[in-house]
């Protein structure tokens, strides 16, 4: 049963939501709740007389009163506890709540905090939230997509828990990356809440702490693989199309092995991207730009060395690689740039068993000719920086301090700025801190970030580091792909937003460290993403045939601003 619909007035032209529940159902429905801020009128007509102390109290009230609460909590956790009870209660007060406070409280609802509640989600967890798929329901999923009661559902973030953050697999506790990627989607982006819905295909587990959990509420059986994995990913999707035509699928956290499969698979068939392949590749290009830019350089002079080649490295190293064509250079003279590295040290042609999504990437023999080297057998992370000369260096290897003192000093050696990107998550993994850079370049160094660092006080100036957070791709490309009414995502659309991104950082932020724009500018910078993305869907047949600006006034239109609506009676 739907609880509210979205609805106009014809003769005011007011907008309001005609509500389809009454009395304590309306207090306990999330999307709906107001508080103490619903109107004598509508607590007449609502029957919500006698259930509500006498004062009428306004947003800000409200908001001074959880802010104050927020911030009296002793640590991550409890304010994340404490934000997710929130959510519960009142989604327009706590959208409200984290918008105006981003930079305070985004590292609690997503990364880093987001990861120490999903090790213990189902020991905290007090409500739940989206739907849970399962190998016993997915026959129902009609009925269960039915059966939601938001008014129209038009982005879906989907999981199967099997490769969280850097923590592995989690199973159905890994729903609240789902829970806060919509958070971010809202909050950032400007997408109603009531239009988004976190889905956990739950199947299975193979994490022996969970599966010997009595406290565990997943699925309690190992995941399913092969065949029968697939088909249940096939249902899944066929499911969305059904019954939400045109709605955005974002595939979130799967493991390597199924998570390029499932992009290449559903791309053309339903609009979706993978944020962990597509969204990371994209915000560490803008970061790059922001790089080079300040180095008064270009992609073509810069050699990149990129450390952990799955999902997210394997993103970064597609787009620089898009970025070196865009410059001119030829497929050869783009890998000759691009020193990618895994498990087996420096990827070659001739590397045994490398994966598809690796094969552009993998050194020609001619290109190490000469080199020296510590082990013939092994081209490690020292021997490649010490021999190709980068000045721009990725980190995505969950590996705390692999980019150690030898390696940074020897990076600043080939530029006076050079670039490191240590993008693993959480903080505990990153590959290299603010401090430590500082301290082995003489402060000369750029850096981005997974997880974010406080600025850096450094020889009497201050130097900032950049959070290379997915948020600032994700919800603009959404929101533009869905104004647009795409019915793909292409590659270039991502190209567009990098760009977008790294156009908002100042010559003043450039100055100070910055390589990304300041997290409070997000809403901006999402409006920036979404007019870029709409234009490049236009210009390549796939989107509305709208102007520039009439794209701008329609995107502006389309952002949500957390309020406490007015409501009739339905």
């Amino acid at each position: 049963m739907k609880t509210f619909s979205f609805k106009i007035d014809p003769l005011t032209g007011e907008e309001y939501y005609e509500v389809y529940l009454r009395g304590r159902q309306l207090l306990n429905d999330p999307f709906l709740n107001k508080g103490s801020a619903f109107t004598k009128e509508e607590r007449l007509a609502l029957d919500l007389d006698g259930r509500l102390p006498a004062a009428v109290s306004t947003m800000e009230s409200q908001l001074e009163k959880s802010l104050e609460s927020f911030r009296r909590k002793q640590d991550d956790l409890e304010k994340y506890l404490f934000l997710s009870s929130l959510l519960d209660r009142s989604e327009p007060l706590f959208y409200r709540l984290l918008v105006e406070n981003l930079t305070e409280m985004v590292p609690i609802v997503y990364t880093p905090t987001v990861g120490l509640a999903c090790q213990q989600l189902s020991r905290i967890a007090r409500r739940f939230r989206g739907t849970y798929i399962t190998p016993d329901n997915i026959g129902h999923i009609d009925r269960i997509f039915q059966s939601i009661s938001q008014p129209h559902i038009s982005l879906i973030v989907v999981t199967d828990g099997e490769r969280i953050l850097g923590l592995g697999d989690l199973g159905a506790d890994g729903m609240g990356i789902p829970v806060g990627k919509v958070s971010l989607y809202v909050a950032a982006g400007g997408l109603h809440p009531a239009c988004c819905l976190p889905v956990m295909l739950d199947v299975g587990t193979n994490n022996e702490r969970l599966l010997n959990d009595p406290l565990y509420l997943g699925h309690r059986r190992p995941r399913l693989t092969g065949q029968d994995y697939e088909d249940m990913v096939e249902r899944f999707v066929l499911g969305v199309q059904r019954n939400f035509s045109g709605a955005l699928l974002q595939w979130e956290d799967f493991a390597k092995h199924t998570a390029f499969k499932n992009l290449d698979r559903y791309y053309k068939r339903i609009l979706s991207f993978n944020d962990d392949i597509q969204g990371t590749g994209a915000v560490a290009l803008s970061a790059l730009m922001t790089g080079v830019r300040a180095q008064k350089s270009n992609f073509r002079d810069q050699r990149f060395v990129i450390v952990g080649m799955g999902q997210a490295g394997s993103g970064v190293a597609r787009n620089i690689r898009a970025m070196l064509l865009e410059e001119g250079l030829s497929d050869e003279e783009a890998r000759a740039r691009l020193f990618a590295l895994d498990m087996p040290g420096l990827l070659m042609e001739d590397t045994p068993g490398l994966e598809e999504q690796q094969l552009p990437y993998g050194q020609r023999r001619a290109n190490v000719a000469g080199w020296k080297l510590d082990d013939p057998n092994k081209i490690s992370l020292d021997d490649v920086v010490r021999n190709a000369k980068p000045t721009a260096l990725i980190g995505v290897t969950a590996q705390r301090g692999l980019f150690d003192a030898k390696i940074l000093s020897e990076l600043v050696k080939n530029a006076a700025h050079p670039i490191v990107l240590a993008l693993s998550n959480p903080t505990s993994k990153s590959e290299c801190t603010p401090e430590e850079l500082a301290a082995a370049t003489g402060g000369r160094g750029l850096l981005a970030t997974g997880s974010p660092f406080p600025p850096l006080k450094w020889d009497r100036r201050t130097i900032h580091t950049s959070q290379c957070n997915n948020v600032y791709i994700f919800p603009g490309l959404g929101l533009g792909a869905l104004v647009a009414q795409a019915p793909r995502i292409t590659g270039r659309m991502f190209i567009a937003a990098s760009k977008a991104i790294s156009r908002m950082v100042s010559p003043t932020q450039e100055a100070n460290g910055f390589l990304l724009p300041e997290m409070v500018d997000i809403r901006t910078v999402s409006l920036a993403v979404a007019k870029a993305v709409a234009i490049e869907a236009r210009e390549a047949g796939l989107g509305r045939m709208l102007e520039d600006d009439e794209y701008e006034r329609v995107i502006r239109k389309a952002q949500w601003e957390p309020r406490f609506s007015s409501y009739r009676p339905g």
